[in-house]
């Protein structure tokens, strides 16, 4: 599979260079190789054969290279002289010297914590962890958080629950090939990531059967064998109806439940609240659904449940997560050949990108920043002492709240990340990102957010930089540079270790990004997310290493609990969780519900594929998904515009007529800016325990309006 050819930036190797894509959590493999082609050399993007992808391609890793030679693109540091003039151009030199200065005044007059980073889920495993350590060492903060805490956050904090580790997917991709039936949640994969539906099909052609729960009918829904179309927001209630339904048909594995876990009993008596017809009531699920749905997945040979950022993206989404590990626990499948559950990791490097220090509360390795043993191992490795390094911090949107306060961040840096866009109640985030007493944004274009900035920093981009990415897997891969990166961009390696040597520390960090991951190696040694036995050589050699990987005589761990849970006694938890509410529902003022999501065409906040001519002629403009009997109430057709507001804000959008959506709903992507920027309406309540925002459904008001004729 080849995609369109794409003149060179800077110089490529002669052959073509192996690499992987720069989108999601796939990695899909992928050859850049130089061509002669019309007007001057090209790059030729292909796919290229590798256990995830086996050579496939969607439409966005086709056209990634578009990115590399965009006129867009950012080749020289931005500066502002004053918050209301114009950026200029300015030289590397008086733009770091600018963010050097602009954190040190913010911590010298307001503490240590009023500088910090705001990082991205889709930087390198290297500038993950480097980002966390300057914070801590070169600035002694507290204040890092990142924009994956908006997207696997509960998954995660369900699974160190029961598990005691957080995995995406604890088994291959090619697993999902081998199960005998299938259930994903919340989960559409055949839109924002397809070729991993081959796996799916091949299950299928093998016999498997498959079933979806989505409020909408997805093009994943629609290949499945049975869809449950529920509510937004009672995926919980589901599940617990699910379970209540295996114990009442005994239908539970009693043996594995006694050898592998604790926590039954209690779960048990409270499944006693979730008979059928309550949670038909609740969910909108027919009962018979349900019946059937249960006994597939419980008579199964090998079962799966996969869940996604639909079940997860709400204020209960960590509960939720727990609610469908407990009916996996009950049915025996984790540790289970070709079984057990998983969640669909969302971001290029969401995996690698938790595990070592971008999170407020996390060390590498998956170590805790509170935990004195781990301060101690890590603050050895970085040559500190212990007590050198702050406390936990608060998490993403909190900090994001509180930019400019008292007591919050007064300087920060962003990187790699899209807030003023992608963050809930997105408006009240730009506005507290314009009252930063300082903001510098390192970026490959001049996003929503970086357009607030003070200094933004052209950064280098996928094909330009060598790295280490982790996949949905847990496989570690490496990202090679196939091509030279702009006169004037920079890695974000180099940008954090100058800093730190202008701010003192400059002997404590490296901009290698080899040298960044061996001493990432030693630094995660003994935790969790151990990648101690993981060598550049190692990855090359075997196409990716799965964690943990104690020693470089160790084989990896493609697939965790067969022998057990990294548990005190080695047994994963039950949790009791119950179904609550949305933390918004519809009302007189606002009567209908509001769930958002990813589109086929485009990711994330939009900055890369609304500048990729390809994706761009693919879908041109967002559509609200609006039920055809909802839009006959409305008086609104097809195509028609259709002003949506919520209690946070508003946004206008052409009407797309669906009956694959539920009449009392309606879709809307999150890829867009300007009017049509659907995280202005969101609601920012957060899960208690993830402090995952509650993105998937708020309540709405929906009025038609006279189509605009200059869209």
């Amino acid at each position: 599979m080849a995609g369109p050819h794409l003149p060179i930036s800077g110089s490529a190797p002669e052959q073509g260079v192996s690499t992987h894509c720069p989108y999601c959590s796939l990695q899909c493999a992928m050859t850049l190789t130089p061509r002669e082609h019309g007007a001057g050399p090209v790059l030729e993007v292909a796919g290229a054969p590798f256990p995830t992808n086996r050579g496939g391609l969607c439409e966005k890793g086709l056209s990634a290279a578009e990115l590399l030679t965009h006129p867009d693109r950012l080749t020289t540091p931005l500066v502002r002289d004053a918050r209301n003039e114009p950026f200029r151009a300015a030289t590397w030199d008086e733009a770091m010297q600018r963010i050097a200065d602009g954190l040190t005044v913010a911590q010298e007059r307001f503490g240590r914590d009023a500088a910090g980073l705001f990082g991205g889920g889709g930087m390198t495993n290297e500038k993950a962890y480097q980002a966390g350590k300057f914070v801590r060492v070169a600035l002694r903060s507290a204040s890092i958080d990142y924009n994956g805490r908006f997207c696997m956050s509960s998954a995660a904090a369900a699974a160190n629950k029961a598990f005691g580790v957080d995995r995406g997917m604890p088994f291959p991709l090619a697993d999902i090939a081998r199960a005998d039936t299938v259930l994903l949640v919340g989960s559409n994969p055949a839109d924002v990531m397809p070729p991993a539906m081959r796996w799916f099909a091949a299950g299928r052609e093998r016999g498997a059967q498959h079933l979806v729960v989505d409020p909408r009918y997805t093009a994943t829904a629609a290949a499945s064998d049975v869809h449950l179309q529920p509510v937004p927001g009672t995926d919980l209630a589901l599940a617990n109806g699910l379970l209540h339904l295996a114990v009442k048909h005994r239908l539970v594995d009693t043996a594995y439940i006694a050898e592998r876990t604790t926590g039954w009993p209690a779960v048990k008596r409270a499944l006693r609240q979730y008979w059928p017809d309550r949670v038909e009531r609740i969910t909108g699920v027919p009962v018979r659904v349900m019946e059937r749905a249960v006994r597939m997945l419980a008579e199964s040979r090998a079962t799966m449940i996969l869940s996604g950022r639909g079940a997860e993206q709400h204020a209960k989404g960590s509960d939720t997560a727990l609610a469908w590990i407990n009916l996996a626990l009950a049915l025996g499948l984790p540790g289970r050949p070709n079984s057990g559950w998983a969640t669909m990791t969302g971001q290029g490097n969401g995996q690698g990108g938790r595990e070592h220090g971008q999170k407020a509360d996390q060390l590498p390795g998956y170590r805790m920043l509170a935990d004195p043993a781990a301060r101690e191992h890590v603050a050895g490795v970085w040559g500190v002492d212990p007590d050198e390094l702050p406390q936990p911090g608060v998490s993403a949107y909190e900090m994001l709240d509180r930019l400019g306060t008292d007591g919050g961040v007064r300087a920060l840096m962003i990187m790699a990340s899209n807030v003023a866009v992608s963050a809930p109640r997105a408006a009240h985030v730009r506005e507290r990102l314009r009252s930063l007493d300082f903001l510098a944004v390192s970026d490959i274009f001049l996003s929503e957010t970086a357009e607030l900035a003070d200094v933004v920093l052209p950064t280098t981009q996928w094909a330009e930089e060598d790295g280490t990415m982790t996949n949905v897997e847990g496989r570690v891969l490496r990202r090679r540079r196939a091509t030279d990166a702009p006169e004037g961009a920079r890695s974000d390696l180099a940008v954090l270790a100058d800093l730190a040597d202008r701010l003192g520390r400059g002997e404590l960090f490296d901009d290698d990004p080899r040298t960044v991951f061996d001493e990432l190696r030693r630094a995660s040694a003994g935790g969790k997310a151990d990648y101690a036995g993981i060598t550049w050589e190692r990855i090359e050699a075997e196409r990716g290493v799965f964690w943990p990987c104690p020693t470089e005589d160790h084989e990896g761990t493609p697939r965790l609990f067969r022998d057990g849970f990294p548990t005190p006694d080695g047994r994963a938890r039950f949790h009791v969780v119950h179904h609550r509410d949305a933390a918004e529902t519809p009302d007189d003022e606002y009567p209908y519900r509001l769930t958002t999501g990813r589109s086929r065409a485009h990711y994330q906040s939009g900055t890369q594929t609304r500048r990729t001519k390809t994706l761009l002629d693919a879908e041109p403009e967002p559509a609200v998904e609006v039920h055809p009997d909802l839009a006959a109430r409305l008086g609104v057709a097809d195509g028609g515009d259709l002003l949506l507001r919520t209690r946070r804000g508003s946004a206008r959008m052409r009407v797309r007529l669906s009956t694959t959506i539920r009449p009392d709903t309606v879709f809307a992507p999150f890829h867009w800016a300007g009017e049509q920027t659907i995280n202005d309406l969101t609601n920012p309540a957060l899960d208690p325990a993830s402090r995952m925002p509650e993105f998937k459904v708020c309540a709405v008001e929906l009025t038609a309006v006279p189509t605009s004729t200059d869209r």
